[in-house]
């Protein structure tokens, strides 16, 4: 246990920094890190559906549903859909810095609401490899670091898709530590995840009612979850 809470110690640091950095980045420099991240999904793919077939290889035999498999496969058409949400979170206005509900007060002075980034998110997702790209780029687009654990069964699938937001940081000059993902599938990194309070702002579960319930049980950190747990 000790080794798993220092690595995630070390990934929340790093997020903290980055983090930092990231939140003064200009709309240009994050939107080119997530065209740069499309093109390593298109120029990576052969890599990408190696890794999804072995995900999907091992999950076969561990007899997970079709219903699962499903969620967990990817081909050519899915990675064109993966690329496709990447333009269109860039073709999005930058939320940093939006001012509204600008007001004058009696006494003169005008007050609003400025959107900033809330800082570091962490966010535990299930089988669905392409949360890793939607969950990155959201979380770059406005401003907040990121740490990603995806389920274990589609960690091969993860590592390869990680790999493209990386090369995408790296190329636009940022961080690479903006996105971090837990390369480890022990679920006590989920824990220690959860617990991080001293770095983690926020953490945002995605899957289904059971996932929600868990976090939501143990986390020390604040966490975002929808009603219905979608």
């Amino acid at each position: 246990m000790d080794s798993i809470t220092n690595f995630i110690t070390t990934l929340g640091k790093n997020a903290r920094i980055a983090a930092k950095i990231l939140r003064s980045a200009t709309t240009n420099q994050k939107n080119t890190a997530l065209n740069n991240i499309a093109t390593e999904v298109d120029k990576n793919r052969k890599i990408i559906l190696e890794a999804n077939i072995a995900d999907c290889s091992a999950g076969k035999a561990k007899g997970l549903d079709v219903a699962l498999l499903d969620r967990l496969m990817l081909d050519d058409a899915r990675l064109d859909g993966i690329i496709e949400s990447l333009n269109q979170i860039t073709a999005l206005p930058d939320p940093v810095g939006e001012i509204t509900d600008l007001k004058y007060r009696p006494s003169g002075i005008q007050v609003g609401k400025m959107r900033v980034p809330l800082g570091v998110m962490g966010i535990i997702y299930e089988s669905r490899p392409n949360v890793t790209i939607d969950a990155a780029a959201l979380c770059l687009k406005s401003g907040n670091g990121a740490i990603l654990r995806g389920g274990s069964e589609a960690i091969n699938s993860n590592l390869a898709l990680y790999e493209c937001v990386k090369q995408g940081l790296i190329d636009a000059g940022l961080d690479k530590n903006c996105v971090q993902l837990i390369n480890t599938t022990d679920r006590a990194a989920v824990t220690e995840l959860v617990k991080a309070k001293d770095f983690i702002d926020a953490i945002i579960p995605r899957g289904g009612k059971g996932l929600v319930e868990a976090i939501s049980d143990s986390a020390k950190v604040p966490v975002i979850k929808h009603l219905h747990c979608l």
